[in-house]
């Protein structure tokens, strides 16, 4: 029985030790040879004077190195911290300060870009360099390693103390207000999550899964745990394009692919007409355009999609069924399993069918609060009152901040995160539904909508959107199909042009944070 994350890869070593388990470009790993470099990798962090619960933080971009470095980390009884390779370095000192980082993993050119923040980092002791050669660069009151040094100070793994109640790792992730949160979870969480995962997906050995979203993201480390718990192939990837992605998806023969809307919508509409391998393809991390999805569904007409639902301090909570997809299009599914999903009203109390109310996790995926912060965990981290009057010990759950409702069959729709709802002229408005009606003209890449201040309405809507790819963006049949589908109080008060891309935040999504920030004086004028 797996307990522990990193006993997933040992594990799998010994049931099928030449199959493959890793692979980036030109390069690939047997579990038996991903087994050895983690646990010699484990051992040499070890002596480099990592202790129990201390934080190790990797700080790369994917390839199979990191790879190793994050469970050999676990497997040392440390704790991994995934960076997200994209953040500039204030973010990442942020972060290795906010959860006391002891050892860094990292390469010698990002290396050169920390140098002048790393002195803020106190709880610092060790930095682990790849590339390095013989440039092993000298910072002051910090040992740097060779990464050849550490991995391979001893080729066999001893069993360090750790049980599956203790931290494994702690990720990031982007919060309504103030810093990112490092949410910490244990190993139980974990394995819990893999293991629910691969039942409903139905996971086997000889699948080959694609990873295209950082690993400090919960939805894309989640692709190496699934992969590793059933002894299937990770297929690391760093993309640029989207039809990179494809390519590789016919190159590997990918059979599972995880991506998140604002990618689905690039890759929707492109030619997968040579790609016969994919087994399934699943949509997190926000709701997946209609548009888009009928796209995918003609393009990949033997391919299972499953749309999806998570917060990361509970994993993931829901799932749709692929049979389900005709019969309910809009809905998030019911829970994984191993999982309850419950609707309350702000007293805790249960809705009734078709009641509006906040969506509501327990279980054993429920993480074990934020790092360090104890207001912010009171607030997401609260009891709820589903056991026996006899147990005294309160059960806490995952509240999400997000409004859904249930319907009588039991299954959920999502409404919209409780801070990006739309006050206006008395209403509540979900902006999912301004931009589904956005989406279905079939003129735009992308598109947001936000609430903005205003002395009469409240907030006025404005949505910013990106024209596709050739083809010419008509704001006034925007506009039109906004007048023909919403009612006058849902219309946009002004429509916002952008070129390229909207942002992203560090996990992919639409960062809809610091558009609203950009918008947020719009109507000033008006207001005065």
């Amino acid at each position: 029985m797996t307990d522990l994350i990193h006993e997933l890869i040992f594990n799998a070593a010994e049931r099928t030790p030449d199959a493959e388990a890793l692979s980036y470009q030109d390069q690939s790993m047997s579990y038996a040879a991903l087994a050895r470099e983690t646990g010699a990798t484990a051992n040499g962090l070890s002596a480099a004077g990592l202790s129990r619960g201390e934080r190790v933080a990797v700080y790369l971009e994917k390839r199979l190195e990191t790879v190793i470095a994050l469970f050999a980390a676990s497997a040392a009884g440390g704790v991994f911290v995934p960076v997200n390779p994209v953040l500039k370095p204030e973010q990442v000192a942020y972060i290795l300060a906010d959860c006391n980082v002891r050892i860094l993993v990292t390469s010698l050119e990002r290396l050169k870009l920390l140098q002048t923040v790393l002195p803020s980092c106190h709880d610092l002791r060790a930095i682990v360099v790849m590339d390095a050669k013989d440039n092993l660069p000298a910072i002051a009151g910090l040992l740097a390693i060779r990464w050849e040094t550490v991995h391979c100070t001893n080729p066999f793994h001893t069993p360090f103390a750790t049980i599956d109640s203790d931290m494994a790792a702690i990720l990031y992730t982007s919060g309504s207000t103030g810093k990112p949160k490092g949410v910490v979870l244990s190993h139980r969480n974990l394995v819990a999550g893999a293991k629910s995962v691969a039942q409903y997906l139905e996971n086997k050995s000889d699948d080959r899964i694609l990873s295209v979203l950082p690993l400090s993201f919960d939805y894309g480390l989640n692709q190496l745990t699934t992969a590793f718990y059933v002894g299937a192939a990770a297929v690391l990837m760093n993309y640029l394009l989207p039809r990179d992605i494809i390519d590789i998806v016919k190159e590997q023969q990918i059979s599972g692919l995880a991506a998140v809307p604002p990618l689905w919508i690039q890759l929707a509409p492109l030619n997968w007409k040579k790609v016969t391998s994919l087994r399934y393809i699943t949509n997190s991390g926000g709701v997946m355009p209609r548009t888009a999805l009928a796209q995918l569904r003609s393009a990949l007409p033997g391919t299972k999609i499953f749309l999806m639902y998570g917060f990361t301090e509970a994993f993931r909570s829901t799932y749709l069924a692929p049979e389900e997809i005709d019969r309910r299009p809009d809905s998030m599914g019911k829970a994984i399993p191993n999982a309850e999903v419950l609707v309350l009203r702000e007293d805790g109390s249960c809705c009734v069918p078709g009641e509006a109310g906040e969506l509501v996790h327990r279980g054993v995926l429920v993480s074990m609060g934020y790092w360090n912060d104890a207001e912010k965990t009171a607030t997401c981290f609260r009891p709820v009152n589903t056991r026996p009057t006899g147990l005294s010990i309160p059960e806490i759950a995952a509240w999400s901040g997000d409004t859904v409702q249930m319907d009588d069959e039991g299954f959920l729709y999502f409404i919209n995160r409780r801070d990006e709802m739309i006050k206006t002229s008395g209403y509540r408005v979900s902006p999912t539904e301004i931009e589904e009606v956005i989406y279905a003209t079939k003129c735009v890449g992308e598109a947001v909508a936000i609430g903005v201040p205003h002395s009469l309405l409240g907030q006025a809507i404005v949505v910013i959107v990106t024209a596709r790819e050739n083809t010419p963006l008509d704001v006034n049949a925007l506009l039109t199909a906004c007048k023909h589908k919403l009612p006058a109080y849902m219309r946009p008060s002004h429509i916002d042009v952008r070129e390229g891309h909207l942002p992203r935040n560090p996990n992919g999504k639409i960062d809809r944070k610091s558009l609203s920030q950009e918008i947020q004086h719009l109507f000033m004028e008006n207001n005065a």
